[in-house]
């Protein structure tokens, strides 16, 4: 079956186009969340969030792109949108805090155990190092960086997703690289002293 015919079956409401996206998909678009947001009740909970907005607009979906570029990019939005609602609650945490209020603030670990398919590190503390620095990208090297390098999309992908072009994907990926060497670097030297 074409994927036109596949998009024309989902736009229709099949149980069963549903159900075959979502087993094409759905590791995939776990993957990409957590790549994101490497906390795994949280991932699962945006790519839950994917999947309804997928539903929801696939009768929107004009085709211009790819169906799995499509939905990588609602994804990543998803993610994003995640990432500065939680940045939002910590600041407003820091300034309760600031303000000597009694409200509990949880200050676990925000990382927890999992084995992403596009990185195979031995140690938990190395992932948490490794994203925690990823996290501090600017916002356009973050997801490019993500995409390219964890998620092992092409630069062509990583084109449609983003809507960037090549060279600009390029450009991001260098900058991406050397500030994450610098960052990587800063935290083992102040490990060993």
């Amino acid at each position: 079956m074409s994927e036109h015919d596949f998009i024309e079956l989902l736009k229709k409401g099949d149980n069963q186009a549903f159900g075959q996206l979502l087993d094409n998909y759905q590791a995939k678009v776990f993957g990409s969340c957590i790549s994101f947001v490497p906390n795994k009740e949280d991932a699962e909970d945006i790519a839950q969030e994917v999947f309804l907005e997928v539903f929801n607009s696939i009768s929107k979906f004009n085709e211009k792109s790819k169906l799995s570029t499509w939905i990588y990019r609602i994804a990543v939005n998803k993610s994003l949108e995640f990432i500065r609602k939680k940045n939002t609650k910590k600041r407003f945490g820091f300034m309760l805090n600031f303000f000597d209020n009694d409200i509990e603030i949880d200050r676990s670990s925000y990382f927890t155990e999992f084995n992403h398919p596009g990185i195979q590190l031995e140690h938990k503390e190395k992932t948490e190092v490794l994203f925690a620095a990823i996290n501090k990208l600017p916002e356009a090297q973050r997801i490019v960086y993500t995409l390219s390098k964890i998620e092992g999309l092409s630069y062509q992908e990583v084109s449609a997703v983003t809507q960037k072009s090549i060279p600009s994907i390029e450009s991001l990926l260098f900058r991406s690289k050397k500030k994450l060497r610098i960052l990587l670097k800063n935290y083992y030297q102040k490990a060993q002293n």
